[in-house]
């Protein structure tokens, strides 16, 4: 098990007890990467893996983990989530970062408090969504938006709601055009993390 490289904020390992995804997002880099290295044999058919359960088992250090990098929960079986959930449970030094596009998964089940619940969104199209997700903080959860890739403005009044953290990344798929500067300052929120492809576009001194 190494350190994932992914750039989130306090971010030490990704788990993946299911590989795959349905959704098949143009800019997806876990697609990519399955056709490099044939983890599944066919990406659209999510495939479980339970032998990785007692993966953050096995670290005893409080740690961050995020849950299904390279999936989506929306698609797993309820039978699979509640086993994930059953973990992060029992490892309640760690802390466990959800993510999906379809945040009506998260009105299904419980989720223990050191889970933090994360929707994706793209650009100000992806408004209902959102609206949608608005009422999860009220289970007690922390709650974080993906905005990544950044395709759009985000006029979404972040800083009037309850998303306790804002996570912003570039298209990085093959000759993909930078983001637009106007995308860049429509984004508002008090707790932005600016991930290191969208930096070298921004003029706007952040850290």
């Amino acid at each position: 098990m190494q350190k994932t490289k992914i750039d989130w904020p306090g971010l030490d390992y990704t788990w993946n007890p299911v590989i795959g995804c349905k959704r098949n997002c143009f800019y997806c880099y876990a697609k990519r990467m399955n056709t490099r290295f044939k983890w599944i044999p066919d990406w659209n058919k999510p495939q479980y893996f339970p032998n990785r359960l007692e993966i953050p088992l096995k670290v005893e250090r409080p740690s961050t983990w995020f849950v299904g990098s390279i999936s989506d929960i929306c698609y797993w079986y309820t039978i699979w989530i509640l086993n994930v959930l059953a973990i992060c449970k029992i490892c309640n030094q760690h802390k466990f970062m959800f993510l999906t596009k379809q945040p009506d998964i998260y009105n299904h089940l419980t989720f223990p408090l050191n889970c933090m619940l994360g929707l994706t969104i793209n650009s100000d199209a992806d408004y209902k969504k959102y609206a949608d997700f608005l009422n999860i903080h009220e289970r007690g959860n922390k709650t974080f938006l993906s905005i990544e890739p950044l395709l759009g403005t985000v006029n979404l009044s972040l800083s009037e709601t309850c998303i306790d953290l804002v996570i912003v990344g570039a298209d990085s798929t093959k000759g993909a055009k930078p983001p637009k500067k106007e995308w860049i300052e429509s984004i508002k929120h008090p707790n932005i993390h600016w991930k290191a492809n969208i930096k070298k576009y921004l003029s706007l001194g952040v850290s």
